[in-house]
Formats: structure tokens, C-alpha cells, sequence
């Protein structure tokens, strides 16, 4: 059997390290790797595969910093040539970047059976350009494995049940690379600078709803920087709400440093006392890690931790950010079995082999 794997985002690269490492083990499963070069910066891509221990891109198609559809499209035509090329058994997408539509569609056009990892995902909020990637992937695959059940019963409120599409529960396999990395954490080179250690808040912005508008990144970083007052602040700075920043001229107060890599990522998780993000992923891995993340979105996919306690939606108001942070509390249970058993992995890889 022939796994072409399509992946470009960084929590794309996570995902997919977890089933790599169970078909290297399988002498009856060969994949092949298309890298799209969505995330094209060293400490947002490459590393990734360093890191994670999985084979190097056999395909690099470099297709990064165009417009959302140029870029769909030019994946599109790229990814269409590797298949005819490759001639997989199935397309494994991810998530929901462009390159996870591109790939649906290149092989859902050609025939070709499509497997879709972290399937039937709702934030309900359709100017987001991730909510209407997901979707149209889940409408158009083969197979949605899904990682939790809250994702299955937004699958069949929308009617799956009626397709003839495979709807499947196999957890999260992000929380399978949490477990197994969690041992190969690594300390920043920089963290000792600030001499800090448990008591520090981690922050990550990257979403267009934050960076291009003014108002909501302006109280976000207002409330940044009034936390890091009374608790140190950390924040790894996507490169594109760097320039943002830059552009507009608002100025950060806080421990500003470059991206960094996912172990680095989980040392900081493991570690902090607080998280602030508005990454879906980001969210996730604060829970594995038992750490409470205040979302700076107005809405989540990840409604579970939400409702459990862990986690709490809080948008881009300063207001509701700084009361949120001042009385978070420490008494939250993590124990919440909403992310499977650790082998979500093992699970799909079963599933694509025998279809059980």
C-alpha cells in the first residue's frame, strides 16, 4: 500500500510525525512526503522534520506568500502531477490549511481515495479561511478520522450518516506526539536570560482575525503587556504578526523571541504557569500539558475544554483577558478523557490497511 502524505503547517508536521513512525515499522506501507512550503521559514518548517524524526520531503514544492487562492491553486496543479506520478492507494491530509484542500482535491478529481486526519472540526465561524478549508475536505474524503466525539456529533448534525463517507473516532494524534515527545523536551538556549522558572505566562499570535485588525491586535498586546507586570510574559513571534507589529508601530513590553521548534514548544508548555494563544493546536497541547490557556478568538473547535473548565475564551478584549487572568484557578481537573487512548496513530494506519 502507497500513503502520499500532504503536509505544510507547522501543527501539520506534528500530526504527521505520530503516523510516520507507525509505517516505518510496517514493511507493506511505503509513504511518500509532498511538503508544500506553506510554512517556509527554517524555524517554522524544516526543523520540524529534524526534530520529529521523520524522512525528509521526497517532494518540496516551495509555494508559500501568495494570496489564499493562488496559492490553493498552485498546489492544486502540483500536487495532481505527483499522483499521477506516485499512483497512491490513498491522500493523507491534515488539518485544515490550503495545502489540506489542495490535496483533497487533487486526488478527490483523480479518484483517489482521501483519509482526513483531526476530520469534522467546527468553530462555526465561516469568514474563517481554516473553517471553510475543513469543511469542503471533510465533504469531498473518503474517511474523516476524528479526534474527539464532539467533532463525530458535528459530522453527523450535518448529515454524514446519509454519505457514503467512513466517519471514525480514532482520538487525537496530537496527543500521541505530546506523550512521546513530551521526554524530548529542550530548553531554549535563551530561557536562562530571563531568569525565570515555572512562574512565566506563554503567549502565541498568529491569526489573520488578530494581525490584520487593528483594534483586537491592539488589545491584545495592551493586555500582554500589563500581564508581563505581575507575571513574566514569553512570546515566540509568528513572523508575520512581527511585521505587522513593525508596520503599524506597536511596540511590546514582553519577552519577545523567535519561533521556535516543537520540543522547545513542549519544554515551554510543560513549564509555564499559563498559556495565551490563539492557535487551535496551541490550545490542545496547554491541556496535555495540564496548563489552562485563556483563547484570544471569539469562538473554538476545541468546545470541550471549554465547557470542562481548562480552557476559556476571552477574544481580543482587555477587559475580559485581565479579569480571566486574575482569577484563574488552580483546582482544574485535566484529567478528561476527551483525546483517546494515545494510539490515534496506530489506529489509522489499521484502518487505511484494512479498511476496520
Amino acid at each position: 500500500m502507497k500513503i502520499l502524505t500532504v503536509v505544510g503547517a507547522r501543527p501539520q508536521f506534528i500530526k504527521a510525525a505520530t503516523i510516520s513512525r507507525v509505517i516505518e515499522s510496517m514493511s507493506d506501507v511505503e509513504e511518500v512526503i509532498v511538503h508544500t512550503g506553506q510554512h517556509f521559514d527554517k524555524n517554522m518548517s524544516d526543523v520540524f522534520f529534524e526534530e520529529m524524526r521523520i524522512p525528509r520531503p521526497d517532494y518540496n514544492l516551495a509555494i508559500a506568500s501568495l494570496s489564499h487562492g493562488a496559492m490553493t491553486g498552485r498546489m492544486l496543479e502540483a500536487i495532481e502531477t505527483i499522483i499521477l506520478d506516485e499512483r497512491p492507494d490513498w491522500v493523507l491530509v491534515y488539518g485544515d490549511t490550503n495545502s489540506t484542500l489542495a490535496g483533497a482535491l487533487a486526488a478527490s478529481k483523480l479518484r483517489v481515495k482521501v483519509a482526513h486526519v483531526e476530520a469534522g472540526l467546527r468553530s462555526f465561524n465561516m469568514n474563517m479561511p481554516e473553517e471553510q478549508n475543513r469543511i469542503l475536505t471533510d465533504r469531498i474524503s473518503t474517511v474523516l478520522f476524528c479526534p474527539t466525539q464532539t467533532a463525530v456529533n458535528n459530522l453527523n448534525n450535518e448529515g454524514y450518516e446519509q454519505f457514503d463517507i467512513d466517519v471514525v473516532n480514532v482520538g487525537d494524534v496530537m496527543f500521541d506526539a505530546a506523550n512521546f515527545y513530551s521526554g524530548y523536551a529542550r530548553k531554549p538556549d535563551w530561557l536562562d536570560q530571563f531568569e525565570l522558572s515555572h512562574n512565566y505566562a506563554l503567549a502565541t499570535i498568529h491569526r489573520a482575525e488578530n494581525t490584520d485588525n487593528l483594534d483586537r491586535l491592539h488589545e491584545i498586546v495592551r493586555s500582554l503587556n500589563e500581564i508581563h507586570k505581575i507575571t513574566p510574559v514569553i512570546l515566540p513571534l509568528h513572523p508575520r504578526t512581527r511585521k505587522k507589529l513593525e508596520k503599524l508601530n506597536i511596540r511590546l513590553n514582553v519577552h519577545v523571541v523567535e519561533p521556535v521548534g516543537y520540543l522547545e514548544m513542549v519544554f515551554l508548555l510543560k513549564n509555564c504557569r499559563v498559556v495565551l494563544s490563539d492557535s487551535g493546536g496551541v490550545q490542545k497541547e496547554a491541556y496535555f500539558f495540564k496548563k489552562s490557556c485563556l483563547i484570544l478568538r471569539e469562538e473554538t473547535e476545541w468546545i470541550e475544554l471549554v465547557e470542562c473548565g481548562a480552557n476559556h475564551i476571552v477574544g481580543a478584549n482587555y477587559q475580559r483577558i485581565m479579569e480571566k487572568f486574575d482569577s484563574l484557578r488552580t483546582s482544574i481537573s485535566f484529567n478528561g478523557a476527551f483525546y483517546g487512548e494515545g494510539d490515534a496513530a496506530e489506529k489509522v494506519v489499521k484502518w487505511l490497511k484494512t479498511g476496520a
